[in-house]
């Protein structure tokens, strides 16, 4: 049975500076990294989605942490197909196009190349402490299962490879009627893990919550249960603060995927004020992690 790491999406969300979680000695960056380090040994980086890391940015993660810490970092936007702004790319492979945002057929084919090789490699200094975790790619909800989408997701693992990256989808199709047998036999035939996900159901973006080991390390993010997950404020779509009663009904699930992988790593990204973090304290109480 693999070990079970419990984190959260984020240690910096304003909110949860305002909510009195840190205490009032942990009045700077490193000071606060350090307090959320002592409490969970792992986190999820959720704002190398909207940029790109540099990589003075992550040798001071590596060095304001203690030995085994481990840091997952988000894809940026642009690698996982979603709309990025032209002010997030890197200053110098910014196109000169009338558009705010981009997709990658906007750039030439070198500008993406040279974005993916500059975000992997600003990841070097946490690779160096060995304190990378895996690399989370989260899809779109319109990117729906198909023969060339799941090319793409091995197309993803070569890139990163040896670095481990973790697939979450936001379209119902992957698991669908057949489809869901179909894409966890994909997912298991390449090795490739399955993000898990419990999150608000009946709408475009949610898929359901299967607890499915698809190679040796498994990720499971709790996204709540707001009734204003189509809301435009972030704050609204994640406000939900788990009962402990839920959490209790998932320490089976998750000590059985478990037994099935050599890691599993539990992310709360209920990020507002502080439901993230006293969630992930309870099920790392309820786990005994």
């Amino acid at each position: 049975m693999g070990g079970i790491q419990v984190g959260t999406a984020s240690w910096t969300d304003k909110t949860l500076l305002e909510s009195g979680w840190y205490p009032a000695t942990a009045d700077t960056a490193e000071k606060r990294l350090a307090f959320y380090a002592k409490q969970f040994p792992v986190v999820e980086v959720d704002s190398t989605y909207y940029g790109p890391p540099a990589e003075q940015t992550t040798r001071l993660w590596a060095e304001r942490t203690p030995e085994g810490f481990t840091f997952n970092i988000k894809a940026f936007s642009l690698l996982t197909g979603h709309p990025t702004k032209v002010s997030a790319i890197y200053k110098d492979l910014r196109p000169d196009i009338d558009k705010k945002n981009v997709y990658p057929d906007d750039l030439p084919s070198r500008t993406y190349e040279e974005i993916w090789t500059r975000f992997l490699s600003a990841l070097d200094p946490l690779v160096s402490a060995g304190k990378l975790g895996a690399l989370l790619f989260q899809f779109p909800p319109w990117w729906g299962i198909r023969k060339s989408h799941k090319e793409y997701l091995r197309e993803i693992a070569a890139r990163c490879e040896p670095l481990r990256p973790v697939f979450e989808f936001r379209n119902a199709s992957w698991f669908s009627g057949d489809n869901a047998a179909e894409t966890l036999n994909f997912l298991r035939e390449h090795g490739l893990p399955l993000v898990c996900v419990d999150m608000p159901q009946g709408h475009k973006s949610s898929v359901p919550p299967l607890v499915e080991a698809t190679a040796d390390l498994a990720v499971v993010r709790f996204h709540g249960h707001s009734a204003k997950w189509t809301s435009k404020d972030i704050h609204e779509k994640f406000g939900y603060d788990y009962p402990r009663s839920e959490l209790e009904e998932w320490v089976p699930k998750l000590r059985a995927l478990a037994r099935q992988t050599a890691k599993t790593q539990v992310f709360m990204n209920n990020c507002c004020s502080d439901f993230a973090q006293r969630n992930a304290a309870t099920f790392q109480e309820l786990l005994g992690e």
